[in-house]
């Protein structure tokens, strides 16, 4: 009998493997995880702030560089409007500092005589990569894309990034007659002035920039007005400071 108790005592001593260790890790996971969530907080508000600070520059020098892209595409712009549609017309905006430029917006490009020479039309399209965005001059007298400028790529460098690297891609785009449609054909096989020759290694992305025209001008073209009357340059919308340097 006595041998059956120690056994039992023995079985239920504090040394035993049947018997739980107490519960210490709860509190130190609590603790990582609060530690985790506070170094997180900070750093989100980091970001943030750092964010705050720097967008008002960060929106300038996208303005700044959209500018240039205008006159790039229009030769022989020296001033520039914002002009969006507003009730089936298209009329000019002066935005204030700081303000971004809204959706519907392309902009009206005139000589130092404020005569009107033609459109900068902003597009954007998927390339092979990413979302690719530029602006294209666009003369109405003449049917005709007149120079073309990437404002935001992604693609492959080294074969994508051609599109706006490649000075004889980006020269087709200079005298280009839009009807029917801009095409994209294999290099040395273009027939026509309407054709771009694709970029040997970045067929992809070339097709993807003259997509990105024909897809805009389908939105655009139809709602333009009429050659002649387009809307004159207004007295407090010069833009003539911002001519490339």
């Amino acid at each position: 009998m006595s041998d059956i108790i120690g056994s039992d005592r023995q079985q239920r001593s504090p040394g035993s493997g049947d018997e739980k260790p107490p519960e210490q890790d709860q509190p130190r996971s609590i603790k990582l995880v609060m530690t985790l969530a506070l170094g997180g907080l900070i750093s989100g508000l980091g970001i943030v702030g750092v964010y705050e600070v720097t967008l008002s520059t960060i929106t300038e020098n996208q303005a700044r560089e959209l500018r240039a892209a205008v006159f790039k595409v229009l030769p022989g712009v020296t001033q520039m409007q914002e002009l969006v549609q507003e009730n089936d017309r298209l009329v000019a905006v002066i935005p204030e500092a700081g303000e971004e430029s809204r959706d519907n917006t392309i902009y009206g490009g005139y000589d130092e005589e404020r005569s009107f020479v033609g459109y900068a039309i902003p597009g954007e399209g998927p390339g092979f990569q990413d979302t690719i965005r530029l602006i294209y001059g666009y003369l109405p007298a003449d049917n005709k894309v007149v120079g073309m400028e990437v404002l935001e790529s992604r693609e492959t460098p080294g074969l994508g990034d051609k599109i706006f690297k490649d000075l004889v891609f980006v020269e087709a785009f200079s005298d280009l007659p839009i009807e029917p449609t801009i095409e994209v054909v294999k290099k040395g096989r273009k027939v026509s002035d309407n054709q771009v020759d694709a970029i040997t290694g970045a067929t992809i992305s070339s097709r993807a920039v003259v997509n990105i025209i024909n897809d805009t001008n389908s939105i655009w073209l139809e709602n333009l007005p009429t050659p002649g009357s387009e809307p004159p340059m207004q007295e407090n919308n010069s833009e003539t400071e911002n001519v490339i340097q």
